[in-house]
């Protein structure tokens, strides 16, 4: 083999160098001493929470309730839930945020906040009584099925945009909920189960009886006698109980009565986003020249159906102003004047509608008769966040 000799000793050279360098190195490694194991810091034991039947959800409901409610610790577990932030995607809001205890579980907005960043083109309804409704959302676009219910808020992008894998993970790293869900459904969390917890709570949240209850239940000093003259109205001359009948005074149906378009859901670019987004995703044919809320025609696309919206209850309705699909009546005083009037206008308006003709003492006794539609409000004891903690890998 021909080469050149320098080369290869300059090499050979190298080699050597190199093995003695690696040589000292193993040595000096050996005589080091053994890395010692981190020793992690205990992780404190937290108590158990309280898992009693919350008062609220005690109360003696108006009629009986359409099924027995869940074990209590299903439905405490479930109100752990509904404050907690963990459920929405930024953790900046909870159920409660939009569904507050002391506005009746509503929130006294003209139109709902929805997700930060985010406002909403609708009012947002109380959820007392959820449990006795035929059909959710002002457009009725899902049955009595509060889990889906649930499920559409938690995960739709305007409203609290998270993804059920995420609460998962987050409730994981809360020992206390872990343990509540082995509790409640016998293992560890997962999507469904919170779901269902939470729509176990809400099904708890009811109406007592109200004075108009207790009057029809015989006791003739429930109501005052401008309560009981508006009540007269009420059932005659004012023809409300077309609409408003039934334990729950609703009659489950849907109707356009020519209410006002609320002209801030076009004039904040942030509300006209989520109003666009919504119909676009509800396959609305022409949704980017919309100027009014179609309701339910966006879901049937029935023309028949143009401008109607569920009828809702008016079992607390003192409490849960402003009013209509939008908020556009701010008091009960303007509900039973835009009914005086005969509603609004609109193309698709109910043909029934017609001016009442009130006097001013039948518009005052009828706005008395609907505040005694409403019962005397339970206080909620808010719970504080539940602690999350680190917990070891492998350990969840």
């Amino acid at each position: 083999m021909k080469g050149n000799p320098r080369v290869f000793f300059i090499g050979l050279a190298v080699l050597v160098t190199l093995s003695l360098l690696f040589a000292a190195c193993s040595d000096d490694l050996e005589s080091l001493p053994p890395t010692p194991t981190p020793t992690l810091p205990p992780i404190p034991s937290l108590p158990p929470l309280p898992a009693e039947m919350p008062a609220e959800s005690q109360v003696t409901a108006f009629a009986p309730l359409p099924s027995e409610p869940a074990s209590a610790v299903t439905v405490a577990l479930g109100k752990y839930l509904f404050f907690d932030m963990s459920l929405s995607g930024d953790r900046d809001s909870s159920c409660a945020t939009c569904h507050m205890p002391d506005s009746a579980f509503a929130d006294g907005r003209v139109l709902s906040l929805g997700y930060p960043g985010n406002l909403h083109f609708r009012n947002t309804p109380t959820l007392l009584n959820a449990a006795f409704q035929p059909l959710y959302y002002w457009d009725g676009r899902i049955g009595n099925d509060l889990p889906t219910v649930v499920r559409d808020h938690v995960s739709e992008a305007h409203v609290m945009n998270v993804d059920g894998r995420l609460i998962i993970e987050r409730m994981k790293q809360k020992p206390q909920m872990v343990a509540l869900f082995d509790q409640a459904f016998g293992g560890e969390p997962t999507y469904g189960k919170v779901l269902n917890a939470v729509a176990a709570y809400v099904r708890t949240l009811v109406s007592s009886a109200s004075p108009y209850d207790n009057y029809l239940g015989g006791d003739a000093a429930a109501l005052s006698a401008e309560a009981q003259a508006g009540l007269e109205v009420f059932e005659g001359k004012g023809g409300c109980t077309a609409c408003h009948n039934g334990p729950r005074l609703a009659d489950g149906d849907f109707h356009s009565l020519g209410v006002a378009t609320n002209p801030e859901i076009f004039e904040d670019p942030f509300r006209h986003i989520v109003f666009r987004r919504f119909f676009r995703m509800h396959g609305m044919p022409n949704y980017k020249n919309l100027r009014e809320d179609p309701g339910l025609y966006a879901m049937t696309q029935q023309d028949d159906d143009w401008g109607k919206f569920r009828t809702p209850s008016l079992r607390e309705v003192d409490r849960t102003a402003p009013y209509m699909h939008n908020g556009m009546l701010a008091t009960l005083e303007d509900v039973v004047e835009f009914y005086n009037q005969g509603g609004g206008e609109g193309r698709n308006k109910e043909s029934g509608l017609s001016p009442l003709n009130l006097s001013d003492a039948e518009k005052a006794g009828l706005a008395a008769f609907l505040v005694s539609l409403s019962s005397d409000p339970v206080p909620v004891d808010v719970p504080a966040e539940v602690i999350s903690q680190i917990t070891r890998l492998g350990d969840n």
